[in-house]
């Protein structure tokens, strides 16, 4: 029996996220074990992400493992995940998608009383909540999911944003005020997607490899591969206030992106292009390029200076 070595971040929706791909696997007949590996981003804690400024926080210490054959296979967050990816390592599967959209917990947008404060550590969510409800106070919140549903029952905060899939995911669904329309709050390149990150083979493909191909969904590949264009061609990482979201509908693909200026004081650029699903990262590139004409450089260029 072959047996496929994963490695997986240690938060309680990291290793719900690996023991899925897990199960998944030795269905198909293939042993599995769980290697936990503690990344970069797992460490600092005590910062907003916005405020650190490396890419690959999340993924940096799994693709070393990868590399070093450590492990077989890396399981991520696909918004976690750079659009460029160290020489040698492939994304091998992007299992069929979650809900992407932000999730309000502890209140619904509307029902948030003016200076009510609200807990995000996104440039991304805070300058989308800074367009539709000026009047809170933003404030920044760290930690894995348990631990930030913790801060909020303990009355730190009047209201959460989180991403749907991960409550989902850990069946706290029930959490959920209120589910953010796309138009309201236009979520992270690849959030609600899982990433499988395999090394390249030589020649022949790896049984790791090919035991994860059976995995794929070719509409969440479709989907997130004009999010992932959009970020590349923005030139952005995954802490950045910009927005992507693709839905595919047979061999249609509809994608909306935004960039937003995190003050909130400017009207968000917005971008929708539709087409054929097999032009995904084609699509990605024009939106992109239509938000960069729109003045999407200036916000970036002041983000990244700041």
């Amino acid at each position: 029996m072959t047996h496929i070595r994963i490695g997986s971040r240690g938060s309680q929706l990291a290793l719900w996220q690996s023991r899925w791909v897990a199960g998944e696997l030795e269905k198909r007949g293939f042993a599995t074990t769980i290697t936990v590996i503690k990344t970069t981003g797992d460490k600092i804690t005590g910062v907003p992400l916005s405020q650190v400024g490396t890419k690959g926080l999340f993924t940096k210490e799994l693709e070393e493992a990868l590399l070093a054959d450590e492990i077989d296979i890396a399981v991520h967050s696909l918004k976690d995940m750079p659009t460029e990816l160290p020489e040698g390592l492939e994304l091998a599967a992007t299992p069929v998608r979650e809900d992407a959209r932000d999730a309000m917990i502890g209140s619904t947008m509307e029902g948030l009383k003016k200076g009510a404060r609200v807990g995000t550590s996104s440039l991304r969510r805070t300058a989308q909540l800074r367009q539709a409800r000026p009047d809170v106070v933003i404030e920044s919140v760290r930690g894995n999911l348990d631990t930030r549903l913790r801060k909020l029952d303990e009355g730190q905060y009047d209201a959460i944003l989180l991403a749907a899939a991960g409550l989902k995911r850990l069946g706290w669904a029930e959490r959920i005020a209120e589910l953010l329309p796309v138009e309201v709050m236009c979520p992270a390149v690849g959030q609600g997607a899982l990433a499988i990150e395999a090394r390249v083979g030589g020649g022949e493909e790896s049984a790791a490899v090919q035991a994860c191909r059976a995995l794929e969904d070719a509409a969440t590949r479709a989907a997130v591969t004009a999010e992932r264009a959009v970020l590349a061609a923005l030139g952005g990482g995954c802490q950045v206030p910009i927005g992507a979201h693709a839905v595919v509908t047979g061999d249609r693909l509809d994608l909306r992106a935004v960039v937003v200026a995190p003050e909130g004081k400017s009207v968000p650029l917005v971008c929708l292009m539709s087409g054929a699903v097999s032009e995904a990262a084609a699509l990605g590139q024009a939106a992109a390029e239509e938000l960069l004409q729109a003045g999407a450089d200036d916000i970036l260029e002041a983000v990244y200076g700041a």
